[in-house]
């Protein structure tokens, strides 16, 4: 999976084309793990929030939640300028930016949603073109560390032989290896998301209907899950691929309802205002399932792919509204995020 060795990786891949030496190599390379740090503000996040006002929470969550802030675009001109104006260093400062970039677009091109227009636009949005365990994207990374180590080992005597042969042969071509390597990835990253957009051009074609880019999820390399509003009721999920194109098709109703619940649309679309006025706003296929006791109605909300991915996914999350019958004011809320076991949220989560 593309996780920090990976970017790591990609950062050292950039330094070594580019010649760096020393501190400068080390800090391109760190560099490519810089975004992924959020993850210690996001971490101190989810430990503070239960004392934010929701209009705080949700803009704190974008400040330093994972894959926010911190891989938008902002962020990346931000670091690049500061790396200019402490070394005024093009070489240093292009490769700054180019670790940076690569982390953001590596995780952007895979699939997780991010919001790469903050603050100018708190939109989500994936390219999701490119599976999350593509062997590409993580061995390749690793070709970089490996060379390094290899040739380190052979300059302080550690290995003889053969491999010692293999390090100079390697030494004497790194320059062009290097650039090779970065093109082949930049060929990969540039060929899998035009594939994707001719393969959504011909389901589009073939159903007849607008299938949506961003929101066609990768299950491997050749497979994606998909899915479209069919008619006033249902969503239509498809599972298509480079091969076959449509594999499957499922029907999945938008709202059911279990027993008598006559104002069921009522407290749908209450639970509907709740959830729109929070983040991270994960599910592009709302489903409602609606029932009812004597004390309260409970509303949960999924998205319509959720019983047909095989891995976990961005959207694969529920959240269960439970209204009080008598008390229109009180309701609790709980969710499953990302697969994750059910916890009751708090009321700041939503305005």
């Amino acid at each position: 999976m593309v996780n920090v060795i990976s970017h790591f990786g990609v950062g050292l891949l950039i330094a070594l084309a580019l010649g760096l030496k020393g501190n400068k190599l080390k800090v391109v390379a760190l560099l490519s793990v810089l975004p992924d740090l959020d993850f210690i503000l996001y971490s101190i996040f989810i430990y503070a929030n239960s004392s934010l006002s929701p209009a705080v929470r949700n803009q704190l969550f974008y400040l330093v939640g994972h894959r926010e802030f911190m891989h938008s675009i902002l962020f990346i001109v931000l670091v690049t300028f500061i790396l200019w104006f402490k070394t005024k260093n093009w070489l240093f400062t292009v490769g700054g930016f180019q670790s940076l970039f690569f982390h953001s677009y590596l995780d952007y091109v895979t699939s997780w949603k991010m919001r790469p227009l903050y603050p100018f636009s708190t939109d989500a949005s994936i390219m999701s073109a490119v599976y999350f365990f593509d062997p590409l994207l993580n061995l390749l990374p690793l070709l970089p560390l490996f060379i390094v180590i290899l040739v380190n080992l052979s300059h302080t005597g550690k290995i003889n032989g053969r491999f010692k042969r293999f390090c100079t042969f390697i030494s004497n071509i790194d320059d062009k290896l290097y650039a090779s390597l970065i093109l082949l990835l930049l060929v990969w990253l540039t060929v899998m998301p035009v594939s994707k957009a001719f393969l959504i051009n011909h389901i589009s074609w073939a159903e007849n209907t607008e299938i949506s880019y961003q929101n066609t999820y990768p299950e491997s390399m050749s497979q994606f899950l998909t899915a479209y509003s069919y008619n006033s009721t249902h969503y239509r999920v498809l599972e298509i691929s480079y091969r076959s194109g449509i594999e499957k098709s499922m029907y999945v109703e938008k709202l059911s309802v279990d027993g008598n619940v006559p104002d069921a649309a009522a407290y749908v679309k209450r639970a509907e205002n709740l959830y729109g006025a929070g983040v991270p706003q994960e599910i592009d296929y709302p489903v409602y399932s609606v029932s009812k006791t004597n004390d309260s109605v409970t509303v949960i909300l999924s998205d319509a792919r959720n019983p047909y991915i095989r891995d976990i996914a961005y959207f694969k999350s529920f959240y269960r509204f439970v209204f009080d019958r008598k008390n229109a004011e009180k309701y609790e809320v709980y969710a499953s995020m990302h697969g994750s076991q059910e916890e009751r949220l708090g009321m700041n989560w939503f305005g």
